[in-house]
């Protein structure tokens, strides 16, 4: 994948105070109801920054974790003294969110905004025509829409078949469940990338597929795993939050997403799917700071190969044994996939036999 060519623009400095981003904030929480952090680690207290200010806009609440993985990158960019950082997540709807981008532009004048567009894709985009000076890069299923608009997403297909792997291994019953968010592209291709893997390892496995037609609902996510355990399901694999919860009152091995879960059920998570989204986060505020920003897809700060999603360590203390000869082969499979020697099938069909909560 090819960066797009630099454009002519020049960066535009911030000289903020923590007094500023609080106020900015309590606007911003009276206008839409969401939750927002602290100061960033290094803000400005009087003299001023050349640090470009970002600006985080969630639409769910930050224990959900593909926006938390977001989260976590921006807060590590300004620990590290790359940016000054503010938030304002659980930006529920569509108006809620377009108030709130307003309300941030209008208060604060960011340098960049960067946020989950899913559920709020059209709104998100005419604000961005609205305000052609500020940087928007969003999560989002759809293409770059110049000048300012730049889109990216978890590509987890790798991570995602080294668990699938682990999964065909460790499965005694051959029945592996998954519940997912919905059968969107980006969610089918981890899910899809994740059964190949099984496929690997396990070929004749059964990999049921249930999606909850929600991103965040653990309520829904641990009732459909409880459906998959009782149609012989002994390992799962959380897409969603709620799962893990399910796993442990059931004792079975399970695998997280987006960031290291294995903290909510330490005998039970063998490893989680890992984002990074800090080369993402460095792309765009390099560019920004550069005067070379322009909307592109930045899909590929998301790859294995790119430090952009990996595979957490594996728990060597599970209630359960990891075949050694398992992880062998698992880490195997990662050295190819970094050296380029065997590349992840990308698949965003719905996978065979799904269901979706809800329908008919």
């Amino acid at each position: 994948m090819t960066r797009p060519r630099p454009t002519s623009r020049s960066p535009r400095r911030r000289f903020i105070s923590v007094a500023g981003l609080v106020t900015a904030a309590s606007l911003v929480l009276a206008a839409c109801g969401g939750n927002t952090g602290d100061a960033p680690t290094g803000a400005a207290t009087g003299g001023g920054s050349d640090r470009p200010f970002v600006f985080g806009a969630f639409a769910t609440p930050l224990e959900e974790p593909w926006d938390g993985a977001i989260h976590a990158a921006l807060e590590s960019a300004a620990e590290d003294g790359l940016i000054l950082y503010e938030y304002v997540d659980n930006l529920r709807t569509a108006d809620e969110m377009e108030r709130a981008l307003r309300d941030i532009i209008a208060s604060e004048d960011p340098d960049i905004i960067i946020g989950d567009a899913f559920a709020a894709e059209e709104v998100v985009r005419v604000v961005a025509t609205d305000f052609p000076d500020t940087a928007f890069a969003f999560g989002s299923g759809g293409t770059e829409q110049a000048p300012n608009f730049s889109v990216f997403d978890n590509w987890m297909q790798d991570p995602a078949y080294l668990a699938g792997m682990l999964a065909g291994g460790l499965t005694e019953t051959g029945t592996i469940g998954v519940v997912g968010a919905m059968p969107i592209p980006e969610v089918n291709r981890i899910v899809n990338g994740f059964i190949a893997g099984v496929q690997e390892t396990n070929p004749s496995a059964t990999v049921t597929v249930s999606f909850i037609n929600s991103f965040f609902d653990p309520a829904a996510a641990k009732q459909a795993a409880e459906a998959a355990i009782a149609n012989g399901a002994d390992v799962l694999f959380a897409e969603r939050d709620g799962v893990i919860a399910a796993a442990a009152e059931n004792t079975l091995p399970v695998f997280g997403m987006m960031v290291d879960q294995q903290e909510q059920a330490p005998e039970y998570v063998v490893s989680s799917l890992l984002w990074n989204m800090r080369p993402t986060v460095e792309a765009v505020v390099e560019d920004v700071v550069a005067g070379q920003f322009e909307a592109s897809n930045l899909a590929e700060y998301s790859f294995l190969v790119n430090g952009g999603s990996s595979l957490a360590p594996i728990n060597t203390g599970t209630a359960f044994e990891i075949p050694a000869d398992l992880v062998v082969l698992v880490e195997t499979r990662q050295a190819e996939m970094l050296d380029g020697t065997f590349e992840t099938p990308i698949n965003e069909e719905a996978p065979a036999g799904s269901t979706t909560i809800g329908e008919e």
